[in-house]
């Protein structure tokens, strides 16, 4: 059905709204102040060099300011800002030998590339310095020494830190409560996924997989939470802002594990109430709800006034409890026990979702517990700095090292041919190549042809302004606007970036040279050439191919779930607090399971040709995802209900999946797997387990006798995923050994 165009203008004009409210265009508007202050104070006072030396100091440092504590922000920003300095430097005397000039540069990059090997924010900080490597071919100083150019290089770092600085004292809060409002987003949009699945008539299977996908992002939005509100220091002015929002946190994390958890099996849902749809209906109602209270959350932000109430989640719950104890005689046993499975994981939610209102209530009290900050430390890992990394990711079994070696070859094979033909900037066939190339092919394909589409609608826009306007002071104005949109929209819409830089260019341009049309021709060229070189040497020159990366994630996918299941075998025996090393089990299998799912996306991504074994690796993600559900389920069953002692079955239980674990583990390094040979199916003893319902009907279940529910319920629960657990453990042997 075709959309109005009034929806159209709707939503572009509320797109544009968060985009103006958003923290990347706070930073962009930061960054457009930090370049163009420096070039107009030095065209005013006539120090033109000094201002351009800062212009380029700031800019190449800004990358490093991206979420995190503020600590971590100034260290990245410095560190940019010295490698800038120093690869400023060394770039001001690349003009003399081209011979010269193309051995340090495939040098330079290759060892500046290599940095990402110490994790995210040193790959911004590694893009900062190939960023000064390329536009120190962009201009000659003249006026001041080559040195006394690059310690204004460094200066200008110095000066967008204390702008970062200033706006961060400004709006501490700002980064913490975009990410918290995108993070109630995505767990609406999960929680909506589920709602769907519950529905016999949807298409489960695709759904599941649009679940997976789902998954990664509110993961990542997770650690980078964790990082702010872990990191950051409390001061004494925002310790209970703190405090409050890292209980929220905390109950987002649950509410994630919940909505990832599967308390029924499908299949049997489906036959057992294939008569009764109307009591699936009244679960999906509740979803429903509570995943627009959470949108509702997202819009109010710090608003107060707006956080929605709960009166109607409240009658939710209350028609379907009068429902289902108007009609419970009619019901058999089993069908009782799943719904009230499903409406107690419900329930569970909904008290989560009232914490976090209570707990963003600032004017109301409310009891906030101790953090205990140093356990809560454990949770954020930090980045590995051993010098030691060095050596042992210098080989081509290191996805870095071949990035890196990629990445130095092409750009010397494009300064080589912008030296040899009549390019008009060669530095911007250099500019696109550090721009689009990434590890894997995937991402370098979409944004090669990003860029490319861009800088040709780019071009075409411009062609239309320049021709209309022809007023330097305008081009000047435009050249600055226009930058700010295509930092704000670099991480969001790539192609919509490449415009705005194209349109930034050109107007910068416009104020040095008359002849435009030359200028948006060459620009255009450039880009082509640069795209082109991208796109075949990460198909050609040392590729990364996810068919043969993904193995090594399905391990640690393994693992981790394998150590989630020994700590909740551990805690249904012990009871009481849940430990600290329960917690980071479940974190990391949540972790690894969501870089597994990431992984086979990047993989769908990749050539036919290159796609080796994609049914089975599909096989094992989807395998290991439902796992991980059904672990959730039994994690969250257990933590909200007083449970019987651990019988010696269920010890012998999880003894059984760990192993048919174990054998998995080893038949992903031994592609013989001799250790599968010793397998013995057990599924007959998980079926013996099970509580027999033929017999038993719902009118069994009065107020008398509610302890026999809760056991009944724990045996129907614990035992149905237990045998889950089994029967996938065992499939992901069958599919690894295949």
């Amino acid at each position: 059905m075709l959309k109005k165009p009034t929806t159209y203008i709707s939503e572009y004009l509320k797109e544009l709204l968060q985009i103006l409210k958003s923290t990347s265009f706070s930073r962009a508007v930061l960054v457009g102040i930090a370049v163009s202050l420096p070039i107009i104070l030095g065209i005013r006072f006539d120090q033109y060099e000094i201002g351009l030396a800062l212009c380029f100091g700031a800019f190449w440092s800004s990358p490093s300011d991206i979420s995190g504590s503020f600590r971590h922000k100034k260290i990245g920003i410095l560190t940019s800002a010295a490698l800038a300095m120093v690869v400023g430097f060394i770039g001001g005397y690349l003009h003399y030998e081209t011979w010269l000039a193309l051995s340090v540069i495939g040098f330079l990059g290759f060892g500046i590339a290599y940095l990402s090997i110490y994790g995210f924010r040193a790959s911004l900080v590694s893009f900062s310095g190939l960023l000064a490597l390329v536009l120190s071919f962009a201009h000659d100083a003249e006026e001041i020494a080559i040195y006394q150019f690059a310690l204004f290089i460094g200066l200008g770092g110095v000066w967008y830190l204390l702008l970062a600085k200033i706006w961060y004292h400004i709006h501490p809060t700002e980064e913490t409560e975009e990410l918290f409002s995108e993070t109630y987003v995505l767990t609406a949009e999960f929680l909506e996924t589920r709602r769907k699945l519950v529905d016999p008539y949807n298409d489960r299977e695709d759904l599941m997989s649009k679940n997976m996908k789902l998954q990664s992002e509110p993961t990542t939005k997770h650690e980078s939470l964790r990082r702010i509100l872990i990191s950051k220091r409390s001061t004494r002015g925002h310790s209970d802002y703190q405090d409050r929002r890292l209980l929220v946190f905390v109950q987002l994390v649950e509410m994630m594990e919940t909505a990832i958890a599967n308390p029924v099996n499908y299949d049997r849902m489906d036959v057992l109430f294939s008569a009764n749809l109307r009591y699936l209906q009244l679960i999906q109602d509740l979803i429903y709800e509570m995943a627009r209270q959470l949108r509702r959350i997202s819009e109010a932000g710090n608003d107060t006034r707006k956080l929605p109430a709960s009166d109607a989640l409240e009658k939710c719950f209350e028609a379907t409890r009068i429902e289902l104890s108007s009609r419970y005689r009619t019901l058999r046993s089993e069908e009782y026990l799943m719904l009230e499975n499903l409406l107690g994981y419900q329930e569970k939610q909904f008290k989560k979702l009232k914490r976090i209102k209570q707990l963003l209530d600032e004017k109301g009290t409310i009891d906030i517990n101790i953090i205990d900050r140093k356990a809560a430390k454990r949770f954020v890992v930090s980045q590995e700095l051993d010098p030691d990394l060095v050596l042992r990711n210098f080989s081509f079994k290191s996805t870095i090292f071949r990035h890196s070696l990629r990445l130095a070859v092409t750009i010397m094979i494009g300064y080589t041919l912008g030296s040899l033909f009549p390019f008009q900037n060669p530095y911007w066939i250099l500019l696109t190549i550090i721009v689009i190339m990434r590890p894997s092919y995937g991402l370098t394909k979409s944004r090669a042809k990003d860029r490319m589409v861009g800088t040709l609608i780019g071009g075409l826009v411009a062609i239309g302004m320049v021709f209309f306007i022809q007023n330097p002071y305008a081009y000047g104005v435009l050249a600055i606007v226009f930058l700010v949109f295509a930092i704000a929209l670099a991480q969001r819409n790539a192609r919509s970036a490449a415009i705005f830089i194209t349109l930034n260019v050109v107007f910068i341009f416009a104020l040095l040279s008359p002849d435009i049309m030359t200028v948006i021709k060459f620009r255009i060229v450039d880009t082509l050439v640069g795209a082109g070189l991208s796109y075949a040497a990460m198909r050609w020159l040392w590729p990364t191919w996810e068919s043969t990366e993904i193995k090594a994630s399905i391990e640690k996918s393994l693992r981790a779930n394998k150590e989630f299941l020994h700590e909740i075998g551990e805690y249904y025996q012990k009871k009481g607090d849940l430990p600290i090393g329960y917690r980071l089990a479940r974190r990391e299998a949540f972790l690894q399971t969501s870089d597994l799912n990431s992984a086979f996306q990047r993989m769908a991504q990749e050539p036919k040709s290159k796609q080796y074994a994609m049914e089975r690796n599909y096989e094992l993600v989807v395998l290991n995802h439902t796992f991980l559900a059904s672990l959730a389920s039994l994690s969250t069953f257990i933590q909200s209900h007083e449970t019987t002692e651990a019988s010696e079955q269920f010890e012998h239980a999880i003894g059984k999946i760990r192993q048919n674990l174990d054998m998995t583990l080893q038949c992903t390094k031994d592609a013989s797997c001799e250790v599968a040979k010793t397998y013995t199916d057990n599924a007959a003893f998980f079926e013996d387990q099970l509580p027999d319902f033929s017999a038993t009907g719902s009118e069994h279940f009065t107020a008398k006798s509610e302890r026999m529910i809760r056991i009944l319920q724990e045996a129907h629960l614990v035992w149905e995923q237990l045998q889950w657990l089994y029967s996938i453990s065992a499939r992901m042997l069958k599919v690894t050994v295949s």
